[in-house]
């Protein structure tokens, strides 16, 4: 039986979405010893990231999938992680995330959020998705749970409260189901994929 540390430096962990929720879980997980990420974004840091998001003022107009990797390099230089530049759709997740064990949904929209669970639950055999809803606004931090949908989805938030209901992403909530979503990423590698 191999240690933990040994789990995570073996696994593979897709990351789709890097805004708030998915540049806090690379975070995470780098920090937790996984030895391999696998990140995919289309997008720009802006100047209205910083507020809850793991970038910094000075790589604002960079791709974020450039940053994320500078990020994760400058915390544990050991990690291998592969970027994708460009927009993720049902015909190329697939292809990008390949040998992942597992893969967190990370995206703004719920049609984007829908695509991806869709397509790795449908198009793929292997891994578990670990998808977030419900966590716009502020307060009880408590009502932010990982529930286990089925044996290969696991959904982290209230499942309640989102940006179409007027409440705005803010930085503590989003940090909150983030590191929930890194926590459940890490016990499906450690409790599952691994023993």
């Amino acid at each position: 039986m191999t240690s933990i540390d040994e789990n995570l430096k073996q696994a593979v962990v897709g990351i789709a979405g890097l805004g708030g929720v998915g540049s806090t879980v690379a975070v995470a997980l780098c920090r937790a010893g996984v030895g391999h990420l696998v990140i995919a974004d289309f997008d720009k840091v802006e100047s209205s990231n910083l507020s809850r998001q793991q970038y910094f003022t000075d790589q604002v107009g960079r791709n974020k999938v450039d940053a994320t990797i500078e990020n994760l390099q400058r915390i544990n230089p050991g990690m291998k992680v592969e970027g994708h530049r460009g927009k993720l759709n049902a015909h190329n997740v697939p292809e990008i995330f390949v040998g992942a064990d597992v893969i967190a949904e990370c995206f703004d929209t719920a049609q984007a959020k829908q695509m991806i669970v869709e397509t790795v639950l449908t198009k793929m055999d292997k891994p578990i998705v670990v998808s977030v809803s419900g966590l716009a606004g502020y307060g009880n931090s408590n009502a932010i749970q990982s529930r286990r949908i089925s044996d290969r989805l696991i959904l982290v938030g209230d499942g309640v409260s989102s940006t179409e209901s007027g409440q705005v992403l803010m930085a503590a909530r989003v940090g909150i189901a983030a590191c929930h979503q890194a926590n459940a990423i890490v016990e499906v590698i450690v409790d599952e994929i691994q023993a």
